[in-house]
């Protein structure tokens, strides 16, 4: 009998005929978040679950009694939402999609510097809603990045494809903070505290993992450090930014702009957030290209192969 599959949102139409050539695949008609009790169902009724970052996945759904779930191949490079130590226990193996999503982030990360910079979110939005009263001298001036310092949060694939690009393109000079200073450096200025990469950025790009070391590392003691003519930009994840903060920031000018592609209480986004002057925001975009997120369904069929084939999964993380 084929392994029984379940996929839990909707997938590029390649990678679901790919699955559905050697597996037994459910799909969700429906495109919708399932919920916990669907999930605990779900361990129950199969041999492997392929949720998204949209699907959380707690101890209660990991150790759900009787389960038959004996791999969690996770749609994406972030695995925030599986908690890892309860699949541990039962015995549950988890695979993420890591590489295969730097490019197509990285160039939603310039894209949202130009973007706040530019003050092209303002300028669309007025546009839209028939404010505009036509050209002007003074009308959104934003700024050049131009010979401006990108500061990176992280320094790890994404980051640097996101430096590279800034550089080439823009002419932008680079520096960075990371846990551990970077062997191959690139180029780019090492800071030894995230405050002091902080005062020196034109813009500060966040680049790290989610998790409680993360948690609201950008807070508004940080933010307060920053030139009141800096933009932030976040495509690492949510819950690195405390957006409270980050909204107050924007409101009194503590710094001139931000762009955000990733969310804390995604697919809600905190309303004074919603409400905030000078601001970009995205609908977790950042890996959302055909070939990009192809290639990730790709990598975690090759995880399932692996694993039912009897062999070690290439992305393991538990």
């Amino acid at each position: 009998m084929k392994p029984k599959i379940l996929i839990s949102r909707s997938w590029p139409e390649a990678v679901q005929q790919r699955l559905a050539a050697r597996y037994d695949v459910t799909l969700n008609a429906t495109d919708t978040p399932l919920t916990i009790d669907q999930l605990k169902a779900a361990m129950t009724e199969y041999d492997a679950l392929c949720p998204t970052v949209s699907d959380k996945m707690p101890a209660e759904v990991l150790s759900t009694p009787g389960a038959r779930v004996r791999i969690v191949a996770n749609y994406g490079a972030g695995f925030e939402h599986i908690d890892l130590e309860a699949a541990k226990a039962a015995g549950v193996v988890v695979t993420n999609t890591p590489d295969v999503l730097t490019d197509a982030t990285a160039e939603l990360a310039v894209l949202l510097m130009l973007m706040t910079s530019r003050r092209a979110g303002e300028g669309e939005r007025e546009l839209r809603e028939g404010r505009w009263a036509g050209w002007r001298p003074t009308h959104l001036l934003g700024q050049s990045l131009a010979g401006k310092t990108l500061g990176l949060v992280g320094y790890g694939r994404i980051a640097r494809a996101t430096a590279q690009r800034a550089k080439a393109a823009l002419g932008m000079e680079l520096a960075y903070y990371s846990r551990r200073r970077a062997t191959d450096e690139d180029g780019a200025t090492y800071h030894e505290s995230l405050e002091s990469l902080a005062a020196v950025s034109d813009v500060l790009s966040l680049h790290t993992p989610g998790g409680a070391e993360t948690h609201h590392l950008i807070d508004g003691a940080l933010l307060a450090r920053m030139k009141p003519t800096a933009i932030l930009i976040n495509t690492a994840r949510g819950s690195v930014v405390n957006e409270a903060d980050l909204a107050q920031a924007l409101t009194d000018g503590v710094i001139a702009g931000a762009g955000l592609d990733v969310y804390q209480g995604e697919p809600k986004v905190n309303p004074l957030l919603l409400a905030a002057p000078n601001t970009v925001l995205l609908p977790h975009l950042g890996s959302a290209t055909l070939e990009t997120r192809t290639a990730m369904g790709m990598r975690t069929a090759d995880n399932l192969d692996a694993f039912f084939d009897g062999k070690p999964p290439h992305d393991r993380v538990a």
